[in-house]
């Protein structure tokens, strides 16, 4: 469904490979224990993927959303919370592609697979509206003066860089906005809290606390009081398409799940399969199609994207709200058809179902969130102001 050409089909490939052969054997253990799936990250790094959407000049692939959707599909049917991780490193590299003070050489030790990046918009202030920091810049003998308390961020702990928002110091209005890239090395940074989450329990998601962190001006990536611009317009696509590929890279592991579940278990007093049942056959082809349409969705929404027009920010933000809905439905039906076998994260050969079902979850709540989405859509309908 992603029509891609031969070329990025072998980008795929490879990323299907290293999900296969490297990340789907960690999953598990990365779930178990919470931990950040580093080893799985460094797998997508060493094969040059921290720079799939890096422009070639810079010695990145130079690839494009679509591929991105692809990669972060097969990526999620092995393990979401690496996924998770890798998106949000493409969400910074997408931000520092298009920046006015491009950091060139962040941008080239992010290729090599030396330099991971993620987002730190969301703050406690604004909760889920990410477009409103509350935070505000100071600035004083040609410095930037950073005070924020950000929640939520992924990769807290482990990243090389943060995309920081802030309100501009000129602000008139609370989405006169500037961003700016902080690194980890920088005074005054820290991460008071862990991630104990529900599902995708890989991704390092803390806060973050910027204590008056000093930087140049030329670490802002955007014009002045433009940041909004940049988040809704460069940024926002590739968060929100990625958040919709992974959503539904959930689903198609919960629907290959069922499957082997069903052709593979038996009724062995019976000399039966459960997919003799027509129950289970209907099950399995409820969630074939369930996820099949969110994909064909996801495929339209990046259609638009390539091709902008009036409907392009409302596909965008439908297709989070679609997919993450759909991984919902998908596993919960996969569970009721996967039993105690697909209910247990004990048993030996364990299908994994558990676990998408807990992951399919996240996306739910990741601002914006489908309530938020489903309220900026509706003002749409109704010719109202989005973001305000």
């Amino acid at each position: 469904m992603y029509r891609l050409s031969s070329e990025q089909q072998k980008i795929v490939d490879r990323a299907k490979e290293i999900s296969e052969k490297f990340i789907g054997p960690r999953a598990a253990q990365v779930d178990k224990d919470g931990t950040y799936p580093m080893e799985s990250m460094k797998a997508l790094a060493q094969e040059g993927f921290w720079g799939l959407n890096i422009a070639s000049e810079f010695g990145g692939m130079g690839q494009g959303m679509r591929v991105m959707c692809a990669v972060l599909d097969e990526i999620a049917q092995k393990c979401a919370s690496t996924a998770m991780c890798y998106k949000m490193h493409l969400c910074g590299t997408t931000a520092y592609n298009a920046a006015v003070n491009k950091p060139v050489d962040v941008l080239r030790a992010a290729a090599k697979g030396k330099h991971l990046t993620t987002l730190a918009w969301s703050e406690f202030g604004s909760r889920g509206h990410f477009w409103v920091p509350i935070s505000q810049e100071q600035r004083r003998n040609g410095k930037i003066i950073l005070n924020a308390s950000k929640s939520m961020i992924t990769t807290a702990n482990d990243a090389d860089s943060y995309v920081v928002t802030t309100r501009w110091s000129e602000a008139k209005t609370p989405v006169d906005n500037m961003l700016y890239m902080v690194l980890k090395k920088d005074q005054g940074i820290s991460v008071p809290g862990n991630w104990d989450g529900l599902g995708m329990r890989g991704n390092d998601s803390a806060p973050l606390t910027f204590r008056d962190v000093t930087i140049g001006e030329d670490r802002a990536l955007c014009e002045p009081g433009k940041g909004l611009d940049m988040m809704l317009y460069v940024v926002l696509p590739v968060f929100a398409l990625g958040n919709a590929a992974i959503s539904i890279g959930i689903a198609e592991a919960a629907v290959k799940a069922t499957h082997f579940h069903i052709t593979n278990g038996k009724f062995q007093h019976l000399n039966q399969r459960l997919a003799d049942i027509p129950l289970e056959r209907a099950r399995l082809a409820q969630i074939r199609i369930e996820t099949d349409r969110a994909r064909a969705h996801l495929a339209a929404a990046l259609d638009t994207v390539e091709n902008p027009g009036p409907t392009t920010v409302l596909m965008v933000l439908e297709s989070k709200a679609a997919a993450a809905e759909t991984a919902i439905r998908v596993t919960d039906i996969a569970l009721l058809a996967s039993g105690g076998r697909g209910f247990s994260r004990n048993l030996s050969g364990n299908l994994g179902v558990e676990r998408n079902f807990r992951d399919a979850r996240a996306a739910q709540v990741m601002g914006p969130s489908s309530d938020m989405i489903h309220e900026l859509i509706g003002r749409a309908l109704c010719g109202m102001e989005l973001f305000s």
